[in-house]
């Protein structure tokens, strides 16, 4: 590298070596025409020149027709100085030559040029964020063409943007260095000192009264700098992302009943070491508004508006939302279509009234214009099937054109995760009435390897290896692969899902897993095998149903007796239920779970609601006869400025044995993650006579667990929330009650409760949450755990 440097002609950042020489030609010509003149009278000063002879010097790759081409003088014609000199001019402006030089004697004029070298090897030095191959797509300086000093000075620029693009650095510096060689060649180097990320180290917003800074912050995709600013990209300053930001705070605003919100500014300013960026949003966000009447019409006569009114489901007084008038133009839409009305368009005409701040809001059935899909082309997609992206369109070459149709499944194409960049265009066809879709896709990588860590009080530390590939051999397919263990437990488990199951939205799922226990706050060991298909399909806009078969073979093991015990020298035995349970069993079950979720269609997002309900019936084969239920209720809310979120889960299940069945610990349901302030099995229906106080599960369970999450003053970028929470809730009732000596086990329904304090972190190394607890109601053999740290992580 010494031996190169000193071959090194250092151009700098003008290359003024090069500037230099073209300098020198003008003045060149300047001195020729000086020349001219004192050879040729004053009086003839005035004529044009006359060139019988032209003659070409100093060419060796470039053909004289060529230079005569640029210069376009004619041999015997009369020429002007002026036109000498853009003769001069054009020859120069070609960039092929390093020098040129005219120089008129008498009747014949000498073009003389140097030609610019050829370049002989590009190369980068000193970078390590961006790598020679995303270098050498920027630069149009290239091996085996001419050099031009302009263009490696305009690579040296386009290479420092680049870095401000990818990474947000803005104190690249590149200097193009250029090494002379033999044969009028030339090595291009290009030296860059790529210097620090340019952080965002504050984000303000002005005209801001509803909603606070710190609330505003969260919904950017920018963000500021903060504790571990080093691993994380997103407080980097990357210009195109203000624009996302922009729009991201306008969305922000018109979902929550701000129609005239608008960012009227955005202030970027560098700091002076280009460093740090501190941003602005300037923010005019209007007055909020409710729905105020709701009314269709129908302009079409074969349609009654009666029939389409029901489908806005939008309240009068509540917060006007865009989301909720898609929707419910979506709805009249597809009503339409089902009465074969093809060329309908339902527009929502919407009225405010400053006095009372509501929006009247009349959903108008009008005539559309007369439009088919002629083909839907798509283009990108080097891995993902075609069929895959297109199965996205509810409509197919031929149906007529429907915009809101179309822009909807633009956005399921971006939803599927499979492109970084997926735009959906309309065009002319090859008729007035026909509309081609052009559809064009950037691929990403969908497969990930990940390597995970988790901690528990009562599990201890635990590693997992998952496998994931969301768009299985580019057919849209997930397959998983998950293996999980921490010093009691063993975990794995493979899935498979065809979202698209026989070309219908039916989601068919396989689910294989092998799971073991050793001491899992007990004292005996289990080993679980088994497979789960499944078939899931949408019931409503907000609700789907699950079909699933489970097989599985299921064991109970190293359960010690007490006659055991006693030939062994031992004073700790389980509980004669657990004797009379242990062995291996077969299950044979079919089931169903009806969801229903509200952010499926995401109305208001300040809300959140979620009802499950399933069952398994089992004795479909197996050994096992039983009936199992469980549902759940959730609810969500964010208050006071969405600064506080509040949520609430109320989770039950029973568990009936059919037939001649005993159930098992297996079968019956444990405290695990139901009641926080307890260990796992730390409480329900338990064997106190027997030594090993194993807990011996319930055929219900109950629980109710509301907590909220809040800020405690830690900057968000640092992503620390605090929060508290109350749980309470009860496992009990056993079919086998006789545990040992013969005495009954009380398995009554009894509640626990617990509040604590929760810390939230959501840290660049992944989610991480404290609980800090205190069982409140307790039963004396119940084991309590005051603290409990989970950490899980992927790199």
């Amino acid at each position: 590298m010494t031996n190169r440097r000193q071959e090194t002609t250092v151009a700098g950042r003008g290359l003024a070596r090069w500037g230099l020489a073209l300098r020198l030609t003008a003045a060149g010509l300047a001195g020729a025409t000086a020349i001219g003149s004192v050879l040729v009278p004053v009086v003839a000063q005035a004529q044009d020149y006359r060139f019988t002879n032209i003659r070409i010097v100093g060419n060796e790759r470039i053909e004289a027709a060529t230079i005569l081409s640029y210069a376009n003088i004619s041999s015997g014609a009369a020429i002007s100085a002026g036109e000498l000199n853009d003769a001069f001019q054009r020859i120069q402006g070609s960039g092929l030559f390093e020098k040129v030089e005219l120089v008129p004697q008498g009747s014949t004029l000498t073009i003389q040029v140097q030609e610019f070298p050829t370049v002989n090897v590009v190369s980068f030095e000193g970078n390590s964020i961006m790598k020679d191959d995303a270098l050498a797509k920027i630069v149009k300086t290239q091996p085996n063409h001419v050099f031009n000093p302009a263009v490696a000075e305009a690579d040296a620029d386009n290479i420092a943007r680049g870095y401000a693009e990818a990474s947000g650095r803005y104190g690249v510096r590149v200097d193009p260095k250029v090494i002379r060689r033999s044969g009028n060649r030339v090595d291009v180097a290009f030296e860059i000192i790529e210097g620090s990320v340019s952080e965002v180290q504050r984000i303000g917003f002005t005209g801001n009264h509803s909603y606070s800074n710190r609330r505003l912050r969260d919904v950017l995709a920018t963000k500021q700098s903060g504790l571990l600013h080093a691993i994380i990209s997103s407080d980097s300053f990357v210009p195109d992302r203000v624009d996302q930001d922009r729009q991201l705070l306008i969305d922000f605003y018109r979902s929550r009943g701000y129609p005239d919100v608008q960012v009227t500014g955005v202030s970027s300013e560098m700091a002076r070491d280009r460093n740090a960026v501190f941003m602005t949003f300037n923010i005019n966000e209007g007055q909020q508004y409710k729905f105020g009447n709701i009314t269709t019409v129908s302009e079409i006569p074969e349609l009654d508006a009666a029939e389409f009114s029901g489908l806005a489901k939008i309240r009068t007084g509540s917060i006007y939302s865009p989301n909720a008038i898609d929707i419910a133009v979506t709805r009249m839409e597809q009503l339409a279509l089902r009465k074969g009305a093809n060329f309908v368009r339902v527009d929502p005409r919407v009225t405010r009234d400053p006095r009372t701040q509501t929006l009247n809001v009349q959903f108008a059935l009008v005539p559309g214009d007369r439009l088919f899909v002629e083909r839907i082309d798509i283009e990108g997609n080097t891995t993902t099937q075609d069929n895959v992206v297109r199965r996205e369109f509810r409509t197919v070459e031929g149906d007529p054109f429907n915009p809101r149709e179309i822009r909807n499944s633009a956005e399921r194409i971006r939803a599927l995760g499979f492109f970084s960049n997926a735009e959906v265009n309309t065009r002319q066809g090859s008729g007035p009435d026909q509309v081609v879709v052009d559809v064009n896709v950037e691929e990403q990588p969908t497969g990930s390897l990940t390597f995970g860590a988790s901690y528990g009080v009562s599990s201890g530390f635990g590693i997992n290896v998952g496998l994931q590939e969301s768009n299985f051999l580019g057919r849209g397919q997930y397959l998983g692969v998950q293996i999980g263990t921490t010093s009691d437990n063993q975990q794995s488990s493979i899935d498979f899902v065809e979202p698209y199951f026989l070309g219908r939205d039916l989601r068919a799922r396989v689910h294989l897993w092998y799971n073991t226990s050793e001491d899992d706050n007990s004292a005996y060991s289990t080993k679980r095998l088994g497979i789960t298909p499944s078939i899931e399909f949408p019931v409503s806009e907000n609700s789907r149903l699950e079909l699933r078969y489970t097989y599985s073979v299921d064991r109970l093991y190293n359960v010690t007796s007490e006659e055991e015990a006693a030939a062994s020298g031992s004073s700790s035995w389980s509980s004669p239920i657990l004797e009379r349970e242990e062995g291996e069993r077969t299950t044979s079950s079919v089931g169903y779970s009806y969801t229903w979720d509200t952010r499926r269609s995401g109305i208001d997002p300040r809300y959140g609601f979620t009802a499950r309900f399933g069952q398994d019936i089992a004795g479909v084969g197996g050994d096992v006869e039983s009936l199992r239920t469980t549902a759940l209720l959730r609810a969500e809310r964010k208050v006071w400025h969405e600064e506080v979120t509040l949520r609430a889960e109320l989770e039950g299940g029973a568990v009936h044995k059919r037939g001649d069945t005993q159930l098992t610990v297996l079968d019956r349901f444990s405290g695990y993650g139901k009641v926080r302030g307890f260990e796992s099995n730390g409480y329900g229906p338990r064997d106190r006579n027997a030594p090993n106080g194993d807990a011996l599960g319930g055929k219900y369970f109950a629980a109710l667990r509301l907590e909220s999450e809040f800020p405690i003053g830690f900057p968000e970028e640092y992503g620390i929330t605090g929060g508290l929470f109350w749980d309470t809730g009860s496992v009990w009732g056993l079919d086998d009650k006789i545990g040992a000596g013969g005495i009954e086990v009380d398995d009554g329904m009894k509640l626990r409760s617990a509040v604590g304090f929760s810390i939230y972190w959501r840290s660049a190394i992944g989610p991480l949450r404290l609980n800090f607890s205190r069982a409140v109601k307790k039963e004396e053999y119940d084991k309590v755990q005051n603290f409990d740290l989970t950490i899980s992580t992927q790199f």
